[in-house]
């Protein structure tokens, strides 16, 4: 993976790009509704292409499914915490995995020396219970949860914070996010943004979605190359 030596630091994101949990977001909001006497009629495509666009789509989207939920509760605030407490159930009895890839490029980038950081939209709870789980995550010196910043993305600021905390003056800095809400948050955060999703996933159908942005399905086929290209 010679294209490492490219950066100095590395910036990533963790729910859907490291680990494979979000199949367990998805069934944490099916959750919600069901204990609250509804049921979300989506598939896990049709949760993907809302949850990846912005950091409210989610909110707007399931309340216009379902405006019964939102008299019986208009507090959104109140329904994310329930999501989140249903997040933490189903993730204490699954076995997590790493998504494709992320093994070696770990370990590769563990090798180099590089500085690297991860800022997620999850909880200091979430990301203990998955860094135990999955030790090479360990890897990682520092990370950034979802308490440590204001805004999620795509504002910027889980990635402005990490720059604040680990970035030198000329550093050639590289994002990776698995959703164009991430790619925006990095581009806003003046970062490179590599985008690592199936090339039949929703949000590739949004006009200009890979301006800018360098694209691989998975990690495997960016370990592979010898140069990141940003177009």
């Amino acid at each position: 993976m010679k294209w490492i030596n490219q950066f100095d630091l590395f910036l990533l994101d963790l729910d859907g790009l490291l680990v494979n949990t979000e199949r367990l977001h998805y069934e944490a909001y099916l959750a919600l509704c069901n204990r609250r006497g509804f049921e979300l009629p989506w598939s896990f495509e049709r949760y993907c292409s809302v949850a990846h666009a912005g950091a409210g789509d989610i909110k707007k989207a399931i309340l216009e499914e379902l405006p019964d939920l939102a008299r019986a509760e208009p507090d959104w605030n109140i329904l994310y915490s329930e999501k989140k407490s249903h997040f933490f159930e189903l993730l204490e009895g699954e076995n997590l995995e790493l998504m494709e890839g992320v093994q070696p490029f770990l370990e590769a980038l563990a090798s180099s020396g590089r500085k690297r950081c991860v800022a997620t939209n999850s909880t200091a709870q979430q990301v203990s219970e998955i860094r135990r789980r999955l030790p090479i995550l360990e890897t990682i010196p520092v990370w950034i949860t979802r308490e440590q910043y204001t805004y999620a993305k795509p504002a910027p600021d889980g990635y402005l914070k990490a720059k604040e905390l680990l970035a030198d003056p000329g550093d050639k800095i590289i994002g990776f996010e698995d959703t164009l809400k991430g790619v925006k948050a990095l581009q806003a955060a003046s970062v490179q943004p590599v985008l690592i999703c199936l090339k039949d996933h929703p949000q590739l159908q949004q006009e200009g979605a890979l301006k800018g942005v360098s694209h691989f399905e998975t990690f495997t086929q960016l370990n592979s190359v010898h140069r990141v290209v940003f177009f």
